[in-house]
């Protein structure tokens, strides 16, 4: 950013829009580049490595999501219930289930659990 004329100046719009387009592409940089090393560090830790530093440990967190995929919902269910659910929400789904309006077992038989791994950070300074 240009530096003003005078120290009680304020930075003009374009000043202020040239210093945002460098903070953003400098972000943009960086987040590619973090997303790139979380990739090659989650490989390496779901293959069994180890990895840390003098402040954090790296750790994979699975997070699981119960889906019932649409067509094979409607197939099982019929059209009425797949209306009835209409984007197919698990605990809409459960619910009907619950109370008799839907086959329990066949709704288990159904689900399909969608898992997504996110790298952590712990602070080894607890």
């Amino acid at each position: 950013m240009t530096a003003p004329l005078h120290p009680t100046e304020e930075p003009t719009l374009h000043d202020l829009l040239e210093r945002y387009a460098t903070l953003r592409d400098t972000l943009q940089g960086l987040e590619l580049e973090r997303d790139a090393l979380a990739a090659q560090i989650k490989a390496a830790l779901t293959s069994g490595a180890r990895a840390e530093t003098d402040l954090y440990r790296a750790e994979l967190k699975v997070s699981r999501r119960v889906e019932y995929p649409v067509d094979h919902f409607r197939d099982v269910f019929g059209d009425a219930a797949a209306l009835e659910v209409a984007v197919i929400d698990r605990k809409k789904a459960e619910t009907l289930a619950k109370s008799g309006d839907l086959d329990p077992e066949r709704l288990r038989e159904l689900a399909v659990v969608k898992e997504t791994q996110s790298l952590v950070l712990i602070p080894k300074t607890r």
